[in-house]
């Protein structure tokens, strides 16, 4: 049963007491199950990790993690632009309409691209820039402040151009469809290293996450 020899003296010295003996015996099959859901969820791990490795040449470039970013509060830009390639002009929209308040950054200091359109679009997509901030700011023409959720996500971090993000967005979604998650919101990219810190696309650090539940 798995019992230490500890535990077995345990189990000796209540042995006529049926009530105590039955809550060690349950106690045991408690630990037994967590055990096994834990060497389950290992196993499928390594079932997705080596079905993958045999399809996919690139499926093992990114180390996707589950975690959850915490409540934000947020300064925010959301238009409908001609092309991905242009969320730049969010950011600069930003700058522009908050040069004059002096805004702190929050903590973690995030700035984010979030794509409202759901799925690839050629054209006029649907894309929300946000940054995290501290303190209380009124609203301008186009910057707007507001506080978003907590939200889980999974998520895989490279470095280098933006070229990479469809090829990772495969991986962090073959991930979720492969692990016992479903999809649950928007996708966004976390700017950790942008065109802001560095001129250098071989410096840019990028994080793309999806947000999801389990099944």
């Amino acid at each position: 049963m798995g019992f230490s020899l500890a535990g077995i003296a345990e189990l000796l010295a209540c042995w006529d007491d049926r009530a105590a003996l039955e809550g060690r015996l349950l106690k045991k099959r408690a630990e037994a199950e967590e055990e096994a859901a834990e060497a389950a969820r290992r196993l499928r791990l390594l079932d997705t990790a080596i079905e993958r490795l045999r399809k996919d040449k690139t499926a093992m470039k990114y180390d996707v993690t589950i975690k959850t970013l915490p409540e934000r509060y947020v300064a925010s830009v959301r238009q409908i632009i001609p092309s991905y390639d242009r969320e730049g002009d969010l950011w600069h929209i930003f700058v522009r309409e908050t040069a004059h308040m002096d805004i702190q950054e929050g903590d973690p200091a995030l700035c984010t691209g979030i794509y409202h359109d759901g799925e690839f679009k050629e054209g006029d997509v649907d894309v929300e820039i946000q940054k995290s901030v501290k303190g209380t700011y009124p609203d301008t023409e186009h910057v707007r402040f507001k506080t978003v959720p907590a939200v889980q996500v999974a998520s895989a971090t490279f470095r280098g151009s933006y070229g990479q993000i469809s090829e990772v967005n495969e991986a962090v979604a073959a991930w979720v469809r492969d692990n016992g998650y479903v999809f649950d919101g928007l996708f966004f990219n976390i700017y950790h290293v942008s065109p802001h810190e560095t001129r250098d696309p071989d410096q840019f650090v990028t994080e793309v996450c999806y947000p999801v539940r389990r099944k």
